[in-house]
């Protein structure tokens, strides 16, 4: 399994903003989304966790977000929608600090749209463990990282060892 490295907390590129994919460049960068989406399962079979990975966590400042839960599925150029103030406050963690949980409050539901692999629009309704991912993903396409989203300058913990 091909996989590329992880950039860690405190590598600068993490802290950049990412630029919108266009429609021209979508096949040269097919095998950077198979690159994600194998990552993703390495990260996973590492450590027991992880469901997504946004592009600039491998150094790509492209505004693209790859889920691999049940399906590898790739999200270019998204856009949310929050439709109410409701809040969720959860326990988060990142590809990008593995061994770390940070407490944020994230928006309960959202709408997302985005372009797909064939460059087609969708639009998805999301809420609770789903909307604080995409949240959590679209974040690292600013430039923002969970540690500072932090609720407080107590909320974080490190993830018990298996």
């Amino acid at each position: 399994m091909a996989v590329k490295d992880i950039l860690l907390l405190g590598d600068p590129k993490l802290y950049e903003k990412s630029v919108p994919v266009e429609k021209s460049e979508l096949k040269e960068l097919l095998p950077q989304f198979n690159l994600m989406f194998e990552t993703v399962l390495d990260f996973r079979e590492k450590y027991g966790a992880g469901r997504a990975i946004s592009a600039p966590q491998i150094g790509l400042l492209k505004r693209i977000v790859c889920i691999n839960i049940d399906k590898p599925i790739a999200i270019i150029n998204p856009e949310l929608k929050i439709p109410g103030n409701e809040m969720i406050e959860l326990w988060d963690d990142c590809m990008s600090f593995p061994n770390l949980f940070v407490k944020v409050k994230r928006h309960k539901k959202l709408t997302l749209s985005f372009y797909d692999l064939n460059w087609e629009k969708q639009t998805w309704q999301l809420e609770d463990d789903m909307a604080e991912l995409i949240q959590h993903e679209f974040d690292h396409l600013d430039g923002i990282l969970a540690v500072q989203r932090a609720v407080d300058n107590k909320s974080f913990r490190w993830k018990p060892s298996d």
